[in-house]
């Protein structure tokens, strides 16, 4: 009997849905361009600053237990096991789905290594505005601690998931639901303290706009999809994209709110000034005297500048080729 639905199952898998398998592929390949911003971005600035670290600790366990959730349902199970009996185009086909929360988690943990790679350890020297920049820089300690949860997370749901697989595997859907529960209430929270960051700092910093434009239409085709998949069961899977679109929509809002006024603010402001040439006497730079300046003095910071102005000057005059100036020449009260 238990052959018999697994048959049932696997040929579900070999009647492949054209439609949503290149739905499946587009959502796999705009999830993970959709991160690229993000990564390009801290890379570039060479900083995570305008990033919150608890927005990190919190969307990198979310998506670990986001992954493990779909890995651990009775239906990606049987979608698994089945691929040692169909095709291996319909077995990757079958299992897009899990890929797709897979390329997630992968691009949300490098943008977790990213921040800790980048993190300033030492705020920017600003005499003027160093009490602010203390305040608002996260220490090192938070960055330690966001680490250390983030991988011990990661190590109690694998030491867990083995330890049910190997003595309660009729368990496994439970755990599968606590980690779908736990990935949704994490999901709920996670925007919070990076709104807050961005509220309070009023610009965007390292945060790509780019990114959350993408993503925020993307979570509820992205959240469809596997409802599609899934049905009601996997509310605890497609109900985490859900809220993360809601909560990443008014993020995205707030980020390019701030992105106009910051622009506007840039046009507002008045471009430098130069200051008045002297007398342009050499044709070429006015902080320079000419060989021959009637006025050194508009050259001079101290009297032994203008004295060497006058002393060049002198010098000049007396290698001077041009009759009107040699002696005896046109104008000089010594000539017959």
């Amino acid at each position: 009997m238990e052959s018999f639905l697994q048959g049932d199952v696997c040929q579900d898998l070999r009647e492949i849905s054209v439609i949503n398998l290149i739905v499946s592929i587009v959502l796999v390949i705009g999830m993970l361009i959709s991160y690229l911003p993000q990564h390009a971005r801290i890379i570039s600035r060479g900083t995570s600053e305008g990033i919150s670290p608890y927005f990190v600790l919190l969307g990198t366990t979310s998506a670990t237990s986001a992954f493990a959730n779909i890995l651990l349902l009775p239906k990606s199970r049987q979608d698994i096991a089945c691929c040692k009996e169909i095709e291996t185009f319909h077995c990757v086909a079958g299992l897009l789905g899990i890929a797709q929360l897979g390329v997630q988690w992968l691009c949300f943990t490098f943008i977790f290594v990213l921040f800790l790679v980048f993190f300033r350890y030492n705020p920017v020297e600003d005499p003027d505005n160093e009490a602010a920049l203390v305040e608002e820089q996260p220490r090192w300690q938070t960055a330690l601690l966001v680490a250390s949860l983030t991988l011990l997370h990661g190590l109690a749901v694998i030491v867990v998931t083995g330890i049910l697989s190997t003595i309660a595997h009729d368990k496994l859907a439970i755990w599968a639901n606590v980690l779908g529960v736990m990935a949704a209430l994490l999901a709920a929270v996670q925007y919070i303290p990076q709104i807050w960051t961005t509220y309070h700092l009023k610009h965007v910093g390292s945060l790509s706009i780019p990114m959350m434009c993408i993503q925020t239409p993307g979570g509820f085709v992205f959240a469809g999809s596997l409802f599609a998949r899934l049905g009601w069961a996997g509310w605890s899977s497609w109900g985490i994209f859900v809220l993360t679109a809601t909560m990443q929509g008014l993020l995205l809002y707030m980020a390019i709110y701030y992105e106009i006024q910051a622009r506007k603010e840039l046009s507002k402001t008045p471009l430098p000034t130069q200051t008045p040439s002297h007398l342009y006497a050499n044709g070429f730079d006015d902080d320079t005297p000419g060989r021959f300046t009637s006025h050194p003095e508009h050259y001079a910071n101290n009297q032994e500048q203008l004295q060497a102005i006058m002393d060049r000057q002198d010098s000049d005059a007396a290698a001077e080729t041009t009759p009107l100036l040699k002696s005896g020449g046109i104008g000089n009260s010594g000539s017959n």
